[in-house]
């Protein structure tokens, strides 16, 4: 077993977590300007979310289990200089496909933040993991929000292509300080990494609590995903008509989710995860409800934002705290098999938002949205037999 983590190195992985992370949404609120700019559909170029999200799919799949095996220090730069390479690709693609194909790319080497994730709850301090999961979760929440304001900005004064180099550079310098500062032990591995892969579908079978923690955590990533990405869509058309500025300052209204973390993370060492989750996924209903209201009036729609977010980002802090504990030194692989179904179901939500949005309106989103929440509390509500397994 590794030395704990400073709080220092907790730090620093949830400030490369947020900046890994937010490659995957800092070009939504320009997702118009790019298909003008490339002279694509926006029905194409809406895929890019998905794409990233796809890329994410993979990399947990491959790539998270490597937390088992290789130390911080080595793992962490090396996806960080891949982001940036990737990047580079995005900013200089000539075309959709190429744009496609390198956030495909983008996706899977942002999943180091997931692996961020599992090395702070991992390696976290006695009677801590709750708090080390939440730093980071809390860096995450702050680069998902931070960059669709950042991208949008950064958009309209240097344009997209030259957004995607700053955020390249951001990864490079994230390389540089994961090299000199993060441990440098390496987990014991017991299994070979062709062996790994494979013991990871028998997991579901073997933990039920994984088995729920996807159905619940799924569930709730899928509303995330509709909702934001239908949001960015909905608001660049009429009658609004919003440039990527204005797109992604409604970003912000995600930051009570930010300012709740700290808390989650204290509240689940103390208290059983079932209890936050539960609270989480009651409050991202209640914002999904305000946000039915409708796009007319902003104060509602930030509020309904706030709440919505606050509600998700708590539940997952708080689901993968779960997950760890199962089994620490088997975290990346728990979390492998977790995140994996978990970005699956994201993506399913990522590319239904265009065509929903076409045929329901934005109603029906938000209708889609608090179905899927409703269903996920009912998954979530504890039985006595999962109370004792808890």
């Amino acid at each position: 077993m590794t030395r704990p983590l400073s709080r220092g190195g907790t730090f620093l992985l949830a400030a490369i977590a947020g900046t890994a992370i937010a490659n995957n949404y800092a070009l939504q609120p320009a997702l118009a300007t790019v298909a003008a700019d490339l002279g694509a559909p926006l029905s194409v170029i809406g895929l890019v979310p998905a794409a990233a999200l796809g890329g994410c799919v993979l990399g947990f799949a491959f790539l998270l289990p490597l937390t088992d095996r290789l130390a911080p220090n080595r793992l962490i730069p090396a996806q960080l200089a891949a982001l940036a390479a990737a990047l580079t690709l995005a900013a200089a693609a000539p075309g959709a496909p190429v744009l496609l194909t390198a956030y495909l790319l983008i996706g899977a080497a942002a999943g180091v933040a997931a692996q961020a994730g599992n090395i702070a709850g991992r390696d976290a301090l006695p009677g801590r993991r709750g708090t080390g999961v939440a730093t980071v979760a809390a860096g995450m929440s702050a680069g998902i929000l931070l960059s669709r304001v950042a991208g949008g900005a950064l958009t309209d004064a240097l344009g997209w292509r030259r957004m995607l180099l700053v955020f390249s550079v951001l990864a490079l310098l994230g390389a540089l300080a994961a090299a000199r500062f993060l441990p440098g032990q390496r987990p014991l591995a017991r299994r070979t990494y062709r062996a790994t892969l494979a013991s990871l579908p028998p997991l579901l079978h073997r933990h039920p609590q994984l088995r729920r923690a996807v159905a619940t955590g799924g569930l709730w990533y899928f509303t995330f995903n509709l909702i934001w990405v239908a949001l960015a869509l909905a608001l660049a058309q009429g009658p609004y008509h919003l440039g990527p500025t204005a797109i992604g300052l409604y970003s912000l209204a995600g930051l009570l989710g930010f300012a709740v973390l700290p808390l989650t993370g204290r509240l689940t060492d103390r208290y059983a995860p079932h209890v936050l989750i539960s609270a989480g996924i009651l409050a991202a209903a209640a914002g999904a409800a305000l946000l039915a209201c409708g796009l007319d009036t902003p104060p509602v729609t930030a509020l309904g934002l706030a709440v919505f977010d606050a509600g998700c980002f708590a539940a997952q802090a708080a689901n993968q705290s779960r997950i760890i504990a199962l089994a620490p030194q088997q975290s990346g692989s728990l979390s492998s098999v977790y995140l994996v179904l978990y970005f699956t179901i994201g993506a399913v939500g990522t590319s239904l938002a265009a065509p929903l949005l076409n045929t329901l309106g934005w109603r029906g989103i938000t209708f889609t949205a608090l179905t899927a929440l409703l269903l996920a509390a009912r998954v979530a509500r504890p039985t006595p037999a999962r109370l004792a397994a808890n």
